[in-house]
């Protein structure tokens, strides 16, 4: 059994075969002993929030834009809010040192990942790196096959809170095995990391992926537009819509991911962008930020840091929405929440306003209930409201509701 074989594919027998090989040394025998009975470590019991360099910078990158990063995040008021992890994307790696350790890029970080992450960790937040389950990453960087339980001591020794671990160069091997070692691998490292696991949604990961990893992800990437899809980039609405049935599979410690927000980066509409934001906050999805948080204006700001909408996105029964009415352009999503609330998000995909309505049989309650409705974003409140409700709801807006049975 060559090189090759061993980190181009992962079915059982190869597996078996490239733990004997003396090419795996060490990192073979943690595999072979360590198994996923050591637990996953309970630190996502609400999804995660936070912000990753893709989005806007994609591989450019260096220290200085984290750190700026890092600063706004602790004084904007997005701390406050909840937001906690700063996520280094992918091409901060550069190559391995003769050792095997990876080695980041000396020009763009010159002080080193472990200093960054003290840096981090100094505003009060938490820090996290990209790597790739495959021979290299998608930006053709050095990938984790191979080396997951070096990478994962290295990491750890970093002070490194999350990794991300995407799904390119990976040949034939199989998602679900190819996981499992990154896992096994994190575990075995001394530190608890949260575990993002990136694979595209194509080999059906709410299958299997919840022992294995914290978040994954549903779809290939997102894109900053309202409806126009590009190759393995996709639309709010095509991730939208390709979320809808998946709520049985997520909860606390296990979360679908429908990847990371577009608020801020100008390919939508604030209006839009807040339809974005209510309804991922409404997949109790990840709320990781994607633009530049260091030079944002006001309206973005008060999208990412709405904080009646993030506690609907943390609310600890942890329950995904589920899309319970569709007519046209006009869509109800309703969300049950710890101590009997619903979030409710009345939903126009189209381009006049529309008025739409939820009855309290979606919500699981007797037409004669009476309950008080805030509007998560105008913050008005109706009180004494019974049987149903409803809304004018602006081209391509959202009416966010919380109802509350009256006491």
């Amino acid at each position: 059994m060559d090189i090759e074989q061993c980190l181009r594919g992962l079915k059982p027998i190869v597996v078996a075969a490239c733990l004997l090989s003396p090419f795996w040394g060490g990192a073979a025998m943690a595999h072979e002993t360590l198994g996923l009975e050591a637990p996953k470590p309970a630190i996502a019991l609400t999804p995660p929030m936070g912000w990753n360099s893709w989005n806007k910078f994609a591989c450019n990158i260096d220290e200085a834009k984290i750190r700026g990063v890092a600063d706004a995040m602790a004084s904007s008021g997005m701390k406050d809010a909840g937001y906690q992890y700063v996520v280094i994307d992918d091409c901060w790696q550069k190559d391995r040192a003769a050792d095997g350790t990876i080695q980041a890029d000396p020009e763009r970080f010159p002080s080193g990942i472990k200093a960054l992450a003290d840096y981090v960790h100094s505003k009060g937040l938490k820090f996290g790196l990209y790597s790739d389950i495959g021979a290299k990453t998608c930006g053709g960087r050095p990938g984790s096959r191979g080396y997951e339980f070096q990478d994962a001591r290295t990491w750890a020794s970093w002070g490194v809170d999350y990794v991300k671990v995407d799904w390119c160069y990976t040949g034939s091997s199989e998602a679900n095995a190819s996981y499992t070692i990154m896992a096994k691998a994190l575990r075995a490292s001394g530190r608890d990391i949260v575990f993002s696991i990136c694979e595209w949604g194509d080999n059906k990961p709410e299958e299997w992926a919840a022992p294995l990893g914290h978040l994954w992800r549903t779809t290939g990437d997102i894109r900053d537009s309202w409806d126009k899809d590009e190759g393995y980039s996709h639309s709010f609405l095509w991730i939208l819509d390709h979320n809808a049935d998946l709520w049985a599979n997520s909860g606390p410690n296990h979360w679908n991911d429908p990847d990371m927000l577009e608020v801020g980066n100008g390919g939508m509409t604030d209006v839009e962008y807040r339809s974005h934001f209510s309804l991922w906050a409404m997949l109790a999805a990840p709320l990781i930020a994607g633009n530049d948080l260091s030079n944002m204006d006001k309206a973005t700001l008060d999208i990412l840091t709405n904080k009646d909408v993030i506690a609907v996105d943390q609310d600890r029964l942890g329950q995904q929405a589920r899309r319970v009415a569709q007519s046209g352009d006009t869509e109800v999503w309703v969300r049950p929440l710890a101590g009997g609330d619903r979030a409710v998000v009345l939903f126009n995909r189209g381009a006049e306003a529309k008025t739409i309505s939820v009855d309290w049989d979606a919500l699981q309650w007797a037409p004669g209930l009476k309950a008080s409705v805030r509007d998560l974003w105008s913050k008005a409140v109706k009180k004494s409201i019974k049987g149903s409700y409803s809304a004018e709801v602006a081209p391509h807006g959202v009416v966010m509701v919380r109802i509350s049975p009256a006491v």
